[in-house]
């Protein structure tokens, strides 16, 4: 009984009405570890890696002891371990960031990694978000404890290479969590470069010289 009771109090209940359809779906939080998160589903349990979506369209993005993220109907959430919300999805605007080149035909835009400004260079040649040891520091990103070593090749030869997760990335209105990221242990690149682990989870469109990055 009392681990029932304990399961009950760590639950977060979210309601949501799915697109098109009158009826609420529930959805509950029974536990959160790295990576993954035990969720109930109109009364079904299911664990899930990050990654994973679940038969009624839930798929989680992140998770840790403390927070899960998931998306549902183009929608994502955040559920912190303890809170309770209730709340109905309704259709998700659409959020669309335009970008123009520069004078040398660069796209360059600004946003943000785990809530701390930064400025990046769309590059869609690059597989993962790319950043330099200092501007990792910057962020408060401890690479070395929290990525995953290897060695990669910059303008300046071999370097190590730290592969992590970044909780969150922004450009404009568009805000992506559970981002792959690689940081380089020395000054390359210059200016972060704005990858295909972000690019390939929204619309990227070209009008002319313009880019347009859309996200329902």
């Amino acid at each position: 009984m009392r681990v029932l009771l304990l399961v009950l109090t760590l639950s977060l209940s979210l309601s949501l009405m799915a697109e098109g359809d009158n009826s609420d779906s529930d959805i509950a939080v029974l536990g959160l570890f790295s990576g993954k998160a035990m969720l109930r589903i109109d009364g079904k349990q299911h664990l899930l890696k990050v990654g994973d979506e679940s038969p009624e369209g839930v798929k989680l993005l992140a998770a840790d002891s403390e927070l899960a993220t998931i998306e549902i109907k183009g929608e994502q959430r955040q559920l912190p371990l303890g809170s309770h919300i209730s709340s109905q999805f309704t259709a998700a605007k659409t959020k669309k960031v335009q970008i123009w080149p520069d004078s040398q035909g660069m796209y360059s835009v600004s946003g943000a990694i785990n809530g701390k400004p930064v400025g990046f260079l769309v590059d869609t040649g690059a597989n993962v978000i790319a950043l330099n040891a200092g501007e990792a520091i910057r962020l408060g990103l401890d690479y070395k404890k929290d990525g995953q070593r290897s060695l990669g090749e910059t303008a300046s030869g071999i370097s190590e290479v730290y592969t992590l997760k970044l909780d969150s990335v922004s450009v404009g209105e568009i805000k992506l969590y559970g981002v792959e990221a690689i940081v380089f242990d020395g000054p390359h690149p210059r200016i972060a470069l704005l990858g295909l682990t972000f690019l390939n989870r929204v619309n990227m469109q070209r009008s002319g010289v313009m880019m347009t990055l859309e996200k329902r």
